[in-house]
């Protein structure tokens, strides 16, 4: 099991509730934790400096503001600053998202082994995925597992995206036309953009061009 895990936690009652079940049901002892993603990282240097690194981190991805000037302002911060120094270290992510595309994203470009959701089943499934990260596997939470899996989770090409956000950006289909033939963006024709637009519509079940970007930023697409 790991033998030395560092928490991430602006809220001192999940801090402490996080630490006293790896040490009550997992056994794990030397456990530290931060309320600052700063805070954090001197914990993790300090300990990697004196040969006794920690061997996962277990980060929120919100953190609360305070007087502090914040080198790290949220998790993804703190585990690029970490893994930078530290590659081999495990990550959990422990948060309140749940859009499916964002966490896919944190598994992509951030290369985290687990990702939790708080809620009711919030530390039962950190004690499972803590032990199945151990091991060498993947966890995440199966609410989120349930969503990812629902045929409306539609992947879309850098050419939807570019669409998309031009219509996030309040441009017309006869703008974004010309925005794409000036930038050899193709195809960019109006009939080409319209029907794009009716086919992510139809994916998306979306009743409108609104109503789909509206859905796309839920969905943590844009």
């Amino acid at each position: 099991m790991f033998k030395k895990v560092l928490i991430a936690e602006d809220l001192g009652s999940i801090n402490h509730g996080i630490s006293h079940i790896l040490q009550d049901r997992m056994g794990i002892e030397k456990i530290q934790q931060a309320q600052y993603c700063d805070e954090a990282y001197l914990r993790f240097r300090k300990a990697n400096n004196e040969k006794e690194p920690f061997d996962l981190l277990i980060t929120d991805l919100s953190f609360k503001e305070n007087h502090r000037e914040r080198t790290f302002v949220d998790g993804v911060q703190l585990i690029e600053g970490i893994r930078s120094i530290q590659p081999e270290i495990k990550v959990i992510i422990y948060s309140m998202e749940d859009r499916p595309n964002k966490i896919k994203s944190f598994f992509s470009d951030q290369y985290i082994n687990g990702y939790v959701c708080k809620g009711r089943y919030g530390l039962s499934e950190l004690v499972q995925s803590v032990t199945e990260i151990y091991e060498d596997k993947t966890f995440i939470s199966p609410r989120i597992v349930n969503m990812m899996n629902k045929n409306n989770v539609f992947e879309l090409k850098d050419y939807d995206l570019l669409l998309l956000k031009h219509l996030s950006n309040g441009l017309t289909q006869e703008q974004i036309r010309d925005v794409f033939r000036k930038s050899h963006v193709s195809p960019n024709s109006a009939s080409s953009i319209e029907k794009r637009l009716n086919k992510l519509k139809y994916n998306f079940k979306a009743k409108n061009a609104i109503h789909l970007v509206a859905m796309t930023k839920d969905l943590g697409l844009l």
